[in-house]
């Protein structure tokens, strides 16, 4: 099974063009499933398959884990049977656990505003930046890893565009307006008089020029979102969670916000219609008649 499990994992990663990260997680889930005792690829039913996931369950690991080790399972069996090496797909009939309908955290305008409207030493190198990609990612809805990976070279201040790389290295170009601007102009200018030249050409960058890490972006945006006490979690990609919610309430079309946080599907945009329904019903129920 290993060596083709080596094979796969090339593909993935060279034909497929996969983010090391995800190739990673794909051959991790799939190794723990060889490791569990399935060691011929022909030997592998859906009742095998069926066993391992009901063990998974029982060994209370969450639905949504389940459902990404079946998927990366069904991919690699897939991959396997167009490279003939099955005759057929043993777990085309098998399906995951449901999950649980969890919606999204997002931030309230008011308290957002309380956050951005905060003022901000000029001087300040680190609070500029701080401050800059938390207005960045409320913005634009761009992903933390999205945001890293910005060079100087992606950012057109004429145009007022943004180019971001992201997931399987899709790129495109998001607009922003004139406070981004004005926040960018400020970074800029605080950068090349308080930080070291940028490695590599990133903009987001430490104060000795090395690029960030997701891990500096992540801790920036919880402590940003800190003084929210009602939000149950506090990460870049609430962010990316308030930005959507907040362009569906303020009237925009789903396949424009779907095209803005780079969704390959309008499926995965459509929980921010359930989001922001709940909101309505919330409001609803403030008319005295229709208290619950």
């Amino acid at each position: 099974m290993h060596k083709f499990l080596d094979k796969y994992k090339n593909y993935l990663q060279y034909e497929r063009n996969y983010s090391v990260h995800t190739v990673d997680a794909y051959i991790s889930d799939i190794e723990q499933f060889i490791e569990w005792g399935a060691v011929n690829v022909h030997d592998i039913d859906a009742d095998t398959v069926r066993r391992w996931m009901m063990e998974l369950m029982d060994a209370k690991v969450k639905a949504s884990s389940v459902n990404r080790k079946l998927s990366a399972l069904q991919n690699f069996f897939r991959h396997l049977k167009r490279e003939g090496i099955i005759d057929t797909q043993p777990l085309k009939s098998v399906t995951g656990p449901k999950k649980p309908n969890m919606l999204p955290h997002f931030v309230k305008e008011k308290d957002m505003n309380e956050i951005l409207d905060a003022e901000v030493a000029e001087n300040n190198f680190t609070a500029v930046r701080d401050n800059l990609m938390t207005e960045m990612l409320y913005q634009t809805g761009i992903r933390c890893s999205e945001l890293t990976g910005i060079r100087d070279a992606d950012i057109d201040m004429d145009a007022m565009t943004l180019k971001v790389t992201g997931k399987r290295n899709k790129q495109r170009i998001i607009p922003f307006a004139d406070r981004l601007k004005g926040l960018l102009d400020t970074y800029i200018n605080v950068r090349a008089r308080e930080a070291e030249a940028p490695a590599g050409g990133a903009f987001f960058i430490r104060r000795d020029g090395r690029p960030l890490t997701s891990a500096i972006v992540y801790y920036s945006i919880k402590k940003k979102l800190s003084c929210v006490e009602a939000l149950g979690k506090r990460s870049p990609h609430v962010l990316r969670h308030t930005f959507a919610t907040s362009m569906l309430n303020g009237g925009a079309e789903m396949s424009s916000v779907r095209t803005l946080l780079g969704h390959s599907s309008l499926a995965s945009t459509s929980i921010y219609t359930h989001l922001t329904f709940e909101e309505l019903k919330k409001q609803y129920h403030l008319h005295p008649r229709n208290k619950k």
